[in-house]
């Protein structure tokens, strides 16, 4: 007796049937899902840099540090420079260097003497009995220097001759006056040039190929007469890079003379003052 299979009963899938249709999803890998996201922090971090740049904020501190730094450049740039200028001591021989200390330790000395004098006067002035006297003394004194400085009163004592010969012409007023303010320094106390009284608003100047002294010409060879110490004022002269040097290279011809006795007679007229009066 066959028994037959009901229709409802079904059973199982025949092997190898395809399964029914399902919509695929796209699967990413692990390194492209990195790089989407790195590209996405560069691009954002792009903007916050641009909007961190730009428009700028300078705040009050910063202003501050880079006025600082200028300021720090600019020294360093002028020590720099003033370095650079003074290459010629650099190569400058060693007595050469010797002779420029001597001179800047006879100007102190002169500063400090010229202190001592003035703290001798006042302790004059305090401890003398007759105050009065030694007032007016100190007085005369004082008058008799100034008539020297002011180039009324003729003055003589030891000191140094210069003679600048120009055969070419190349001297000029200003390196004359160059001269003049080297011997000042050096301590010179009167000086007479070509028989014109140099005093301390004295002049010169270029005129029509000539060189005048407050107006009044002068003709080469220019000799200056100079009273002062010749030990200080001769070396200053001499020092490298200085007066004589820079007149021989214009052709100039240069020569210093020491001298126990200089003469110093070109006198000027004493100016009475307009609108100033003593005081006392």
């Amino acid at each position: 007796m066959s028994t037959n299979d009901s229709p409802e009963e079904s059973g199982p899938e025949p092997a190898g049937q395809p399964p029914q249709d399902v919509p695929a999803q796209p699967v990413q890998e692990p390194e492209q899902e990195s790089a989407q996201a790195a590209a996405q922090t560069e691009e954002t971090g792009r903007h916050r840099l641009a909007a961190g740049l730009w428009p700028p904020r300078v705040s009050r501190a910063q202003l501050i540090v880079a006025l600082l730094l200028f300021v720090l450049g600019l020294g360093l740039a002028i020590q720099v420079r003033s370095n650079s200028d003074s290459s010629a001591l650099r190569g400058a021989r060693q007595e050469d260097l010797v002779r420029i200390l001597d001179e800047l330790d006879g100007r102190t000395k002169r500063l400090e003497e010229e202190k001592q004098a003035l703290e001798d006067q006042r302790k004059e002035l305090e401890s003398s009995s007759n105050q009065a006297e030694e007032a007016r003394k100190q007085t005369v004194e004082k008058e008799r220097q100034l008539g020297i400085l002011a180039g009324t009163v003729a003055a003589q004592g030891p000191g140094i001759t210069l003679k600048i010969t120009d055969p070419t012409g190349q001297v000029q007023s200003d390196q004359l006056l160059d001269t003049l303010q080297e011997l000042r320094a050096a301590g010179a106390e009167a000086i007479q040039i070509n028989g014109v009284r140099v005093v301390a608003g004295s002049y010169f100047s270029d005129e029509n190929g000539a060189i005048a002294i407050d107006g009044k010409k002068i003709t080469q060879p220019y000799e200056f007469r100079v009273i002062g110490k010749p030990q200080d004022l001769e070396p200053a002269l001499n020092i490298p890079g200085g007066v004589v040097q820079t007149l021989e290279k214009e052709q100039a011809t240069v020569a210093v003379t020491r001298s126990a006795k200089i003469v110093v007679d070109a006198l000027r007229a004493a100016k009475q003052p307009d609108y100033a009066r003593s005081s006392s």
